[in-house]
């Protein structure tokens, strides 16, 4: 596994006290909303950052009077909190421009609580009906929890991550890459894919890279994780080593395939860090978990 103080990744180590014992308590939330309480300012669900590039706070009365409030935890003895809007919030649920930049710019801990809030209030927009009865649900636990407001029903529904594992595939020191067909030109990164109901994280990934790229691997090993929301994702990094070579792609899922030497890995990571694109292919920036397991990759020799 990675040491992850080592090997910072993106949207990981949030220096928020999430202060779970304070959710479940209406006195102990009551009692933090008061002047030295903090709203992260969001533009629908895109970051504000100040003028010198970090998060921009402001006050609980910044927020709209029809506005919920979420409770994202504690920087030191004050509250922090976030706006769920009673319209739906602006903009692709997916990383766009500002994300990006926010990603460019933000210190870790700062990345990662704008992280934990987009996924949060993109959550309770998605969430303001029952899954069960189709009634309105309310925000509860300091917006870590929806309640349905049925009487008949009462369901409690709660955040939630969805697992995707994305795998590393060697064989005898190459790497399987592929493009999807919204990646930018020349770019390539690790195969990746959601985790279904009823399969463990190794089936998954020889399921995926079966599917996708119609090769077969096994010994697969868990390297490490990263929090993406965008909408809201739990990447599983994995490596595995493939037991078949010849590639067949599912073009439904990918543009290309193809295996790259460690040469080519080196160059490609040497290039992103100038901004640029290797000879062979262009890396994953070094936000993307990908990055990080072809570094891992080429650092274990």
């Amino acid at each position: 596994m990675i040491a992850l103080d080592s090997t910072p990744i993106a949207f990981s180590g949030s220096q928020l006290d999430r202060a779970d014992h304070v959710r479940s308590d209406p006195a102990a939330l009551d009692a933090l909303m008061t002047w030295k309480a903090r709203l992260l300012r969001m533009d629908g669900l895109d970051p504000v950052l100040t003028p010198d590039g970090a998060l921009e706070w402001g006050s609980l009365a910044d927020a709209a009077p029809d506005s919920d409030l979420v409770f994202l935890g504690l920087d030191g003895e004050r509250g922090c909190f976030a706006e769920v809007r009673s319209s739906y919030p602006s903009g692709s649920p997916h990383a766009g421009p500002a994300s990006w930049n926010a990603m460019s710019v933000l210190g870790a801990g700062e990345l990662a609580t704008y992280g934990g809030a987009r996924s949060l209030v993109g959550w309770h927009a998605r969430h303001r009906f029952c899954a069960v009865c189709g009634q309105p649900t309310r925000l509860a636990k300091g917006g870590w929890q929806r309640t349905c407001t049925s009487e008949s029903c009462g369901a409690e529904h709660f955040p939630r991550v969805d697992p995707v594992t994305i795998m590393l595939v060697e064989h005898e020191g190459k790497v399987l890459l592929g493009r999807q067909p919204r990646f930018p030109e020349r770019r390539y990164s690790t195969l990746a894919g959601f985790v279904e109901p009823g399969e463990t994280i190794e089936e998954a990934v020889a399921r995926e890279v079966l599917e996708e790229a119609g090769i077969r691997v096994r010994d697969v090993t868990y390297i490490a994780s990263q929090p993406w929301p965008f909408p809201s994702s739990l990447m599983i990094g994995c490596h595995a080593y493939a037991e078949t070579t010849e590639i067949t792609i599912d073009e439904t899922e990918l543009d290309d395939a193809r295996w790259f030497s460690r040469e080519d890995v080196v160059d490609a990571l040497e290039a992103i860090g100038r901004g640029e694109l290797g000879r062979a292919f262009g890396a994953p920036p070094k936000t993307a978990i990908a990055h990080v397991l072809m570094r891992w990759w080429i650092d274990r020799g």
